[in-house]
């Protein structure tokens, strides 16, 4: 599943990171690495970007940069 799937409130656990080596080096100046937590926060209104929580930081991806990072849900909030 990609981080752009889950809804406002879902919190789940980055499995791989699909991007640019560009890309991957600025999610890891994020925090945002496999085996990291990520929460969504909030989806813009035309849903074109998305608030998520990672550790004690709050970072807004763009939609088509959420969907390089592929996550599974956790199970206890299913």
């Amino acid at each position: 599943m990609q981080l752009n799937q889950l809804k406002k409130g879902e919190s789940a656990m980055i499995v791989k990171i699909n991007a640019t080596k560009e890309l991957r080096d600025r999610f890891n100046s994020f925090g945002i690495v496999s085996g990291e937590e990520i929460t969504i926060i909030e989806h813009s209104l035309a849903k074109q970007a998305i608030e998520i929580a990672i550790g004690s930081s709050f970072i807004v991806l763009r939609t088509n940069e959420a969907e390089k990072i592929e996550v599974t849900i956790n199970k206890e909030e299913k």
